[in-house]
């Protein structure tokens, strides 16, 4: 039987790709235009969400166990001004960012959830570190996927259950034996 650390931190993983498959459907419906639209002047765009998000997964995974994650070459401020000219350069950065974030979570061991790392020289155990940032990502893909409903309007196509098919996907799930699984498992 697996302990509680074991359970948290194979769910854990399991809940991150899940968030990264969200910000990967969303980018394969819009073009390299609509990555940079933005609502007014004062909101952000697709790309500068993912530059953010990007900024911040290089800063608290590289040597997650063993550097504060807050590095000193991390430049937050800068992850809210647009660079990225295409969609394949926000593409290759995003895939850098979650790189880091698995090459860090991928060796933890049930005995490192209650090390303590530092953020910010904020002591955390590696289980609040996790879920710290397991909170902010889906905070800000929610933001782009949302942003990118915005553009593609009646063109967009759910990531989630569709309108008006609850009670289909309902019907399908109850059919079924009652099993342990975690939610990402049918995906």
């Amino acid at each position: 039987m697996n302990s509680v650390a074991e359970n948290y931190l194979d769910s854990t993983k399991k809940q991150f790709v899940y968030y990264k498959s969200l910000g990967d459907k969303t980018f394969a419906q819009l073009s390299d235009e609509e990555i940079h639209w933005q609502q007014n002047e004062d909101s952000n765009s697709v790309s500068i969400i993912v530059k953010h998000i990007v900024g911040n997964m290089l800063s608290r995974w590289t040597n997650f166990l063993t550097e504060d994650g807050e590095k000193e070459w991390r430049h937050r401020d800068t992850e809210f001004e647009a660079t990225y000219k295409t969609k394949a350069e926000m593409i290759a950065a995003w895939e850098q960012g979650w790189k880091c974030l698995f090459d860090a979570i991928n060796p933890l061991q049930a005995t490192d959830v209650s090390r303590i790392i530092y953020i910010r020289n904020q002591g955390h155990t590696v289980l609040e570190a996790i879920t710290r940032q397991l909170c902010h990502y889906p905070y800000h893909i929610g933001q782009l996927v949302y942003v990118a409903k915005l553009i593609r309007s009646d063109e967009w196509k759910s990531l989630s259950i569709p309108r008006g098919k609850s009670a289909t996907y309902n019907t399908d799930k109850f059919s079924k034996e009652k099993s342990k699984k975690h939610f990402t498992d049918d995906l």
